[in-house]
């Protein structure tokens, strides 16, 4: 699909569209009469999963070219994935994730700002608030202590500070969603999940269990939570997508900035979720118990109440059981296959 196919449809830049939630987002804001234009360097996301609008190459640091892009597609609106994401990996190369992270973003605001863009949706994380000396079973509010326990953590706080700033400057409107984990896949198969390497529990687990992948290692048993595994708030990937969208069209006024926690509020421990896969794909989940993995907090549980008063959103389709049934569904299909897995590879490595 190209411009000739975009008709009136309003065009929206998808910075990181070729990736995992970019890809779902831009299936949605086709659904919803938006013409999608994926802008992406493919180092981590996948040209096969581009199936709604247009597609250009290009690195997010890169403002001469973000700004071609927007004058060339008459973009209205931005929404911004693209970045690096693994929690790990950014306190062994904290240099990396600072300069793609928030060079990139700061290169973005820079090319929207001269040409008169004037709104943002930024995926941003609940990293943004660390450990925040929380109980197990707390949930985390928009206004709980900002207290990154990783450089991933710190950059997409720092990119938050950024935009709230450009938005008293210049009259930019912009929500930022502090996600908590995106899981699943979008039941008509036709993307799903797919990093290289992958890093992500459910694909993990799955592919461990069905025997395309190595045994699951499971990152410490002695946290301060009922079973000592850490506690994530996991959320459907096509409702994280819904909120994007959402925020997209909420009405707000120039000069606006807002965060708002996109989760369902519920939290379930790492071998819940082995117990989950084990159940859907009717045998064991091969594990193993490995140590603690830095920067990962005991527990990341969403306090859903603003998102839905903001954007009038909530989780639809949530459940464990659906997400790993999801899940399931597009990590058993044939790698590179017509219709079918398009935009990963076949064997899971690597637990990081």
């Amino acid at each position: 699909m190209g411009d000739m196919d975009r008709g009136s449809k309003p065009a929206v830049l998808v910075t990181g569209g070729a990736g995992y939630i970019g890809a779902h987002t831009a299936k949605a804001l086709h659904e919803q009469g938006f013409f999608p234009v994926v802008y992406d360097d493919l180092s981590s996301g996948f040209r096969e999963a581009v199936r709604w609008g247009e597609f250009v190459h290009g690195d997010i640091r890169d403002a001469r070219a973000l700004g071609e892009t927007i004058e060339a597609h008459a973009i209205k609106a931005v929404i911004h994935f693209a970045g690096l994401i693994e929690v790990g990996r950014s306190v062994v190369r904290p240099d990396l994730f600072w300069d793609i992270n928030v060079g990139g973003t700061m290169s973005l605001l820079s090319a929207i700002r001269e040409r008169g863009v004037d709104r943002l949706v930024f995926s941003s994380s609940a990293a943004v608030y660390g450990q925040g000396g929380r109980g197990p079973l707390e949930t985390i509010p928009e206004a709980a202590p900002k207290a990154p326990a990783s450089p991933y953590g710190d950059t997409k706080l720092a990119c938050e500070w950024m935009i709230a700033a450009e938005c008293r400057a210049y009259g930019l409107s912009a929500v930022a969603l502090r996600y908590f984990n995106a899981a699943g896949a979008d039941p008509s198969g036709q993307i799903g999940e797919a990093h290289e390497p992958e890093t992500h529990l459910i694909p993990l687990a799955i592919a461990a269990a069905i025997g395309r992948g190595p045994a699951l290692t499971v990152f410490g048993t002695d946290y301060d939570t009922p079973d000592g595994t850490c506690l994530r708030d996991y959320i459907h990937v096509n409702d994280l997508a819904a909120a994007h969208v959402a925020a997209l069209n909420v009405e707000l006024p120039a000069g606006r900035f807002e965060a708002a926690n996109v989760g369902v509020g519920q939290g379930r421990s790492v071998l819940q979720v082995v117990e989950a896969v084990a159940r859907a794909v009717g045998r064991p989940v091969p594990h193993a118990i490995g140590a603690r993995r830095a920067g990962d907090p005991a527990s990341l549980v969403a306090d859903p109440g603003y998102v839905r008063e903001l954007l009038g959103w909530s989780a639809q389709c949530s459940d464990l059981d659906r997400i790993v049934a999801d899940a399931l569904r597009w990590e058993a299909q044939p790698a590179y296959s017509t219709g079918g897995r398009a935009a990963g590879p076949t064997a899971r490595t690597q637990p990081q």
